[in-house]
């Protein structure tokens, strides 16, 4: 199956010199829900990574809830994606509640399994996912249960659990409503790190369209105070890690690691203005299903097992 990226252009698959047939049997559940990803996300690639399927695959779930409906399409193919045509529209609240429908069952499902093994989607951003990926050569107590696969999807959004977009999430931001169970689990410490040697005393930091998260807002303060120079920007810290590691200038990078990089030099304390607090957040429904109870086990020894290192008091 070819990756997403270099997938058909979207909606090639949908000039068709004849009509579909009406489509006989029972409709598919999976169809609906590609419906409602496309109609949510606007073509075919971001309803394939919202869904982790890939491109074809939601091009053929569409074009068979289409089918199922005597063959008139319920998008109007755009040169900028897919767009629901009236047709579309009317389809939407009797989709939205089969999925209501659907996902509680599927999520009532899986909380009385008593199976521990399986796949658990973990929704992450991009320092939580480095952190909890180096975790998993843990051994002995602190190691994941060996019939546990762990899924990590970095995203800049939480995944919508309620949709099951992923089974958990640990992030920074908790999102501020929905029947969901949150527990803080940490906090990553932040400094200012230097390629070791290095004399730049000039910024990296992140884009303009970024200015407003506290780590930018931060480093912004201190070159209005020193009036210091910014050496590059860039929209993710993995990008800023690896600008600083190259000698480009000093920047703000999590402790855990910072300081287990032989290549750089710490330059100040922790900075308790932009430590990220992090919260572990699961669907109530699914709370105590055993693989994701485990998983939420695992993820809070983890922190603790760390804790110093993540502080950067180590």
């Amino acid at each position: 199956m070819p990756p997403l990226d270099n997938a058909p252009v979207p909606g090639a698959e949908f000039r068709r010199s004849t009509p579909l047939p009406r489509a006989t049997g029972t409709m598919d559940w999976d169809d609906v829900r590609v419906f409602l990803a496309v109609a949510r996300h606007g073509s075919l690639r971001a309803a394939g990574r919202a869904l982790g399927l890939s491109q074809p695959t939601i091009g053929r779930r569409l074009a068979s809830f289409e089918a199922t409906f005597g063959g008139p399409t319920v998008f109007d193919r755009l040169p900028e994606g897919l767009r629901l045509n009236a047709a579309g529209e009317q389809l939407v609240p009797a989709a939205e509640s089969v999925e209501h429908a659907a996902l509680l069952l599927e999520r009532r499902r899986a909380a009385a399994s008593p199976e521990l093994s399986g796949t658990v989607r973990v929704s992450v951003g991009e320092w939580a996912a480095a952190f909890l990926a180096r975790c998993l050569s843990d051994a002995g107590p602190t190691a994941l249960p060996a019939g546990l696969t762990l899924e990590l999807v970095e995203s800049r959004q939480t995944a919508n659990l309620a949709r099951r977009e992923a089974d958990l999430a640990v992030r920074h931001h908790p999102p501020e409503s929905g029947d969901l169970y949150i527990a803080k689990v940490g906090t990553f410490g932040c400094a200012v790190y230097r390629r070791r040697g290095s004399v730049s005393n000039a910024w990296v930091t992140y884009t303009e369209e970024q200015a407003h998260y506290a780590t930018a807002r931060w480093v912004q303060q201190q070159i209005d105070k020193t009036g210091g120079a910014v050496a590059s920007r860039a929209s993710g810290m993995t990008m800023q890690w690896a600008a600083i590691r190259a000698g480009s200038g000093r920047g703000v990078l999590p402790c855990f690691a910072g300081d287990d990089d032989p290549a750089l030099e710490r330059l100040t304390e922790p900075v308790p203005e932009i430590a990220a607090e992090y919260s572990v957040i699961v669907h109530r429904d699914l709370r105590r299903a055993v693989c994701v109870r485990a998983v939420i086990d695992w993820v809070r020894r983890a922190f603790a097992e760390h804790r110093d290192a993540l502080a950067g008091t180590r």
